[in-house]
């Protein structure tokens, strides 16, 4: 079995860097292929309250029988619970429907600009974490001006901020922002949500020069700078492969190829924060 490195957070935690995503896999469907992603090997699941389907994944988190702290979950508070009262009421049904006591990341989904509600829930993140209910607090999405913001009002920043991110939309500038906050960059949509990537030439080239797939080396790219990735998939076959990404080592060469392939803001294939108010997977 592949063992999965670890990337440590600024309060002394840490995560497995290469995670299950069940970003748009139904509920009952879950309750399966997060068993499948268990027993192959993953020991680090991300789901979230918008995706209806942490019921799914509570079940197979009881059914692969693993210690609470072999597995690390993540989930987030989604745009419509934002602000105090709803934040503490949503997520007591995601630790119900978890099956859990204590969750490992919790994120704020969107910074959701319109609903200037960001800042009162992530004091509730605070909040939660002070109490022993969550060990380390996140987001998903945010932009610098909204770190900033959440740092200037409590002093206390992300040990995480998830964001869109793969060779045609490399984030440069996030990423640089993170490095030097000391905030962990996770990528959602690392395989790009179906615009190109995986027929890229470079891509391909590079997957046949190494015997491997256009998916494990877009994650090995990932992967090789340091960032935390949760690729999804419900077939068996590709769970096991997207996996084997752990053990594909890109040159540098290779690296720089890809890095090239960023299509800056044409790139992105999700919703942007800056007008985002409703529910968009991540």
């Amino acid at each position: 079995m592949i063992t999965t490195p670890a990337v440590s957070f600024r309060d002394g935690r840490s995560i497995p860097q290469l995670g299950y995503g069940v970003w748009q896999v139904p509920n009952d469907v879950a309750a399966d292929v997060v068993v499948t992603a268990l027993e192959a090997g993953y020991r680090h699941v991300d789901t979230a309250r918008g995706y209806e389907n942490e019921a799914g994944v509570g079940q197979a988190l009881k059914r692969a029988g693993l210690g609470r702290d072999e597995v690390f979950v993540t989930s987030k508070v989604p745009n419509q619970d934002q602000g105090r009262d709803k934040t503490l009421k949503s997520f007591e049904g995601t630790m119900q429907d978890l099956g859990l006591e204590e969750l490992d990341l919790y994120l704020v989904h969107w910074p959701a600009p319109a609903n200037g509600l960001a800042l009162e829930t992530w004091k509730t993140l605070i909040e939660l974490q002070e109490q022993g209910r969550i060990r380390s607090i996140g987001t998903s999405n945010f932009r610098i001006q909204d770190l900033e913001m959440l740092e200037q009002e409590t002093g206390v920043l992300p040990v995480l901020n998830q964001i869109e991110l793969h060779p045609y939309f490399a984030q440069h500038e996030m990423r640089e922002f993170h490095a030097s906050k000391g905030i962990v960059t996770e990528s959602w949509s690392p395989l790009g949500q179906g615009g190109g990537e995986l027929e890229d030439p470079v891509i391909t080239g590079i997957a046949e020069a190494h015997g491997a797939t256009p998916a494990q080396v877009m994650l090995a790219w990932n992967l090789a700078q340091g960032h935390v990735v949760i690729p999804k998939s419900v077939t068996p076959e590709r769970i096991t492969s997207n996996l084997a990404s752990l053990e594909l080592q890109l040159t540098a060469e290779e690296i720089a190829a890809i890095d090239a392939l960023d299509k800056g803001e044409d790139g992105r294939r999700g919703g942007h924060p800056d007008h985002f108010s409703g529910y968009q997977g991540a």
